[in-house]
């Protein structure tokens, strides 16, 4: 069985990769850089940028695949390239979409595959939402054989997974409890959120590769365990063997005051309790069951990145925003104090 992956070499991708060999299939990484660290020996290599659609069919002139899996296609532009170039010389296209697609502000707290998409906070679930569309549209038009994932909150050991991060990723948050400086929590730290394992994120993705029932399918693919975000930031301080100094942050202020995208990635995902559904997966795909607790899975990552330096990328700015934050709430506090004659 041959597979074509567009990516391949990423958080989520490089589980798959490694499993996908494991399993027979008989991979082909096309990337921009060529050979990768993190992807199988095994692995065939073609460097090319898909981006460039005409430089990309001379490469893959010729070629026919049972599945291919664009890893880095994000709207519909992408994809109308993708079905140009791939709808004749392929028996499956596997499309990853994203969980943060379903409908925001949640009307439950439970969701499956028929729950409705739709969020008005973050472009890039829009942009993953119309991808959806286009594709389903392809399928019932065309017979284009599309399988949608949906994967939610899925992290391997080269990143660790915080609800609030600036632009340099996650290292920040850890060194601020590792200089015992207090870290921000949205809301009151209770909602429950969701994180998997890329490795059982790859069981999953590697079983509807090929499946036949698969076709035409939307199917999100998540742990079944669940944690409140008071919980995932005290497995981190563990693992770090410090204690956890928590500031509790309206959601909404943290998205006014900042200059990341905390819209969207709060109010448009972190920020609502999502309990999954896994019932479609398990129908498709039998053996899949997550097994890497949420626990071990963070302490490992922990563990990588203090002892990977390349993972420590530090974030000043974020680091000072973070103050900053800080710093306003409790002049806020103590201006009500003082108004209401409340002693501290």
């Amino acid at each position: 069985m041959r597979a074509l992956f567009i990516g391949g070499t990423g958080i989520i991708s490089a589980s798959v990769s490694q499993l996908a060999v494991n399993r027979g299939w008989n991979l082909t990484l096309l990337t921009r850089s060529g050979k990768s660290e993190f992807a199988p020996e095994a692995a065939h290599f073609l460097k090319g940028d898909i981006r460039d659609e005409a430089a990309t069919a001379a490469l893959l002139r010729n070629t026919h695949f049972d599945v291919v899996a664009d890893f880095i296609a994000f709207g519909v532009p992408d994809l109308e390239r993708d079905w140009r170039l791939f709808r004749d010389c392929t028996k499956q296209f596997i499309y990853i979409s994203t969980a943060s697609a379903y409908q925001k502000p949640s009307s439950h707290y439970l969701v499956n595959e028929e729950t409705p998409l739709g969020n008005p906070f973050w472009q890039y679930s829009r942009d993953k939402i119309a991808g959806e569309e286009y594709l389903m549209e392809r399928y019932l038009k065309e017979s284009f054989p599309v399988t949608i994932v949906r994967p939610s909150h899925t992290y391997c050991e080269r990143k660790v997974p915080v609800a609030i991060h600036g632009k340099k990723g996650s290292w920040q948050t850890l060194k601020r409890m590792l200089d015992h400086k207090p870290v921000l929590i949205h809301g009151d730290g209770t909602s429950f959120w969701t994180m998997t394992h890329s490795s059982d994120f790859a069981k999953g993705f590697v079983g509807l590769m090929g499946n036949p029932h698969s076709i035409g399918e939307a199917v999100q693919i998540t742990s079944d365990e669940s944690m409140t975000w008071n919980q995932i930031y005290g497995i981190l301080a563990d693992a770090l063997d410090v204690p956890l100094e928590a500031i509790h942050v309206s959601s909404d202020f943290l998205s006014a005051c900042s200059t990341y995208d905390l819209r969207g990635t709060l109010l448009g995902d972190k920020a609502n309790t999502l309990i999954f559904d896994n019932t479609k997966i398990k129908r498709l795909v039998p053996d899949f069951h997550a097994t890497v607790g949420m626990r071990d899975g963070l302490t490992e990552a922990v563990h990588y990145m203090r002892t990977h330096p390349e993972c420590q990328t530090e974030d000043a700015e974020f680091d000072t925003w973070c103050d900053q934050v800080i710093a306003a709430l409790e002049t806020a506090t103590r201006a009500v104090q003082v108004s209401f004659n409340i002693r501290g």
